[in-house]
């Protein structure tokens, strides 16, 4: 067919390979740039805090509604701003407790947790970019929206991490927790309970970069910015 390109190797070699990565990597360009990233401070995938629970079907107009999209991430007060208004959407009949709370700019729950299909809804990459510009690190759910999930990883903005267990039905807002990423164990800090978490996988190193962007960069397959 005329203009398509077509690669007959039968199995492409390493050059070839990186080269298709780095041109995936370098369309991130025209995508959300942020400002910061998940901070663990230098440490392992090892976060504590008070976890914030929601159930399923949480979607992106919830997590952070179209009226703020006009906010630019890559400037450092529209970041911070972008996540004071992070789960904004959540019905107030059902999260009587805001997740960021009235005129702050940070939340004190630094762990989601959720149900089945969390981040359903549009494509739009504010979403995970609010939760980190609010504090978040990292989100807790049966299942994910396949393209949330792929811009939490894109962004390096928090871990998604998948479970069997029903998290949402067993643990309550406020309730401190261990998530430990490396042995992919939830605990719970008052009575010691542990739920098996699933492996971040290929996931995890492109995160801890900062990115998709960045990991590119870190593994030499676009030229670092000069």
């Amino acid at each position: 067919m005329a203009g398509c390109v077509t690669f007959t190797t039968s199995r492409p070699s390493q050059a070839l390979r990186q080269s298709r990565q780095a041109f995936r990597a370098q369309g991130r360009r025209c995508a959300v740039k942020v400002q910061a990233k998940v901070d663990l401070q230098g440490g392992p995938r090892f976060v504590k805090g008070k976890c914030y629970v929601t159930r399923d079907n949480i979607d992106t107009d919830q997590i952070i509604p179209a009226e703020y999209l006009t906010l630019v991430p890559s400037k450092p007060a529209e970041y911070e701003k972008l996540g004071s208004y992070a789960m904004i959407g959540l019905p107030e009949q059902e999260y009587p407790e805001r997740y960021v709370p009235v005129d702050s700019m940070k939340t004190e729950y630094p762990i989601i947790i959720g149900g089945e299909n969390f981040g359903c809804g549009s494509s739009r990459e504010h979403a995970p970019v609010a939760l980190g510009a609010a504090g978040a690190k990292v989100v807790l759910a049966q299942t994910f929206a396949r393209i949330f999930f792929r811009n939490c990883v894109a962004t390096g903005e928090l871990y998604p991490v998948e479970t069997d267990r029903r998290l949402c039905d067993e643990l309550v807002t406020g309730q401190e927790v261990e998530v430990d990423m490396e042995a992919n164990v939830l605990k719970v800090v008052e009575t010691g309970k542990t739920y098996d978490l699933k492996d971040l996988g290929a996931a995890g190193p492109v995160i801890d970069a900062g990115g998709l962007f960045n990991f590119a960069r870190q593994e030499g397959m676009i030229k670092a910015a000069v």
